[in-house]
């Protein structure tokens, strides 16, 4: 999984921790260190940035809803 899965990326996070982390509030600096916490995840940690990370938290509101 890299960081441009953003759909596969939030399914995971919601998966992982369903409703005990609320992506709406979620630090951009929190968040990254979750999906390189990903048992798929194998991507560049220096390749992610605010605009992937921002995707990857709307798509996982996206999941919650």
């Amino acid at each position: 999984m890299k960081w441009t899965d953003t759909q596969r990326i939030a399914e995971e996070l919601y998966d992982i921790h369903g409703e005990s982390i609320d992506p709406k509030t979620i630090r951009f600096t929190r968040l990254r260190e979750l999906v390189l916490a990903l048992p798929d995840f194998d991507d560049d940690p220096n390749r992610s940035g605010e605009k992937i990370l921002e995707a990857i938290q709307q798509a996982w509101i996206g999941e919650t809803e």
